[in-house]
């Protein structure tokens, strides 16, 4: 027999998942919870085979409950059944241990051969979920770096600015500079990071946003900047 604890926020699902799991004589719904919090109560408990999680829940989130789970080295598999996902979550799932991941916009019948699968003591993870989330998120973390370490500290912040839609005169505000030398900068940043226009531009700092802030400061602030301090209008 293999035990299942479940955790969704939606009781409409909540109820389904575990009538279906009940259907099966194989499979035992020992707690279905509403929150992060009351799953990862009902695993120190009650141990069950399998915990099927959601990456959104109240409480504690799905990784969260991961991280407890493994800091208390328990030994009860995990499961992920979730309507969406990043790929940085998705990742962050299979590092934590994460046994299976089943979208629920497949069929539920795939849940039941996941959990099977998972307490059987292998891993239900779809290459084309998993090794495409991988694709996307090493692209983008190639794109962040590339920008990161070609940009000044100044050109950093004016494609952050670019990327939340601002114009050359609102950067000129924003920054405390002329507009002549925004329009340089944005030419060499052009010349760097091989792009003809805003869009392009755009796009690239929202697929390296994360890198740019942190090798950035806060460009929200308009005296301190933490990470990077600027003088002048270079």
């Amino acid at each position: 027999m293999i035990s299942v604890a479940l955790a969704d926020d939606h009781p409409a699902i909540l109820l389904g998942v575990a009538e279906l799991l009940r259907s099966h004589p194989d499979l035992n719904v020992v707690a279905a919870c509403s929150n992060g919090t009351a799953v990862m109560q009902a695993i120190r408990k009650l141990t069950p085979t399998v915990a099927v999680l959601d990456f959104f829940m109240p409480g504690l989130n799905g990784l969260e409950v991961l991280a407890n789970m493994s800091a208390e080295r328990s030994v009860t598999k995990s499961v992920f059944l979730t309507a969406t996902a990043t790929d940085k979550q998705l990742l962050a799932a299979v590092a934590r241990g994460a046994k299976g991941i089943v979208l629920k916009e497949t069929a539920l019948d795939e849940l039941v051969q996941c959990i099977r699968v998972v307490a059987g003591g292998r891993e239900w993870l779809p290459p084309s979920l998993i090794d495409a989330a991988f694709e996307r998120e090493a692209a983008r973390q190639s794109v962040s770096t590339h920008l990161a370490q070609s940009l000044t500290c100044r050109e950093r912040q004016i494609v952050l600015l670019v990327a939340e839609g601002l114009s050359n005169k609102e950067m000129c505000r924003r920054l405390g500079l002329s507009e002549g030398t925004v329009k340089i900068h944005l030419h060499n940043i052009y010349e760097k990071v091989g792009v003809n226009n805003r869009t392009a531009l755009a796009s690239m700092a929202v697929a390296g946003h994360e890198e740019l802030i942190l090798s950035t400061g806060n460009i929200h602030r308009e005296i301190s900047y933490p990470v990077c301090r600027i003088t002048g209008n270079n």
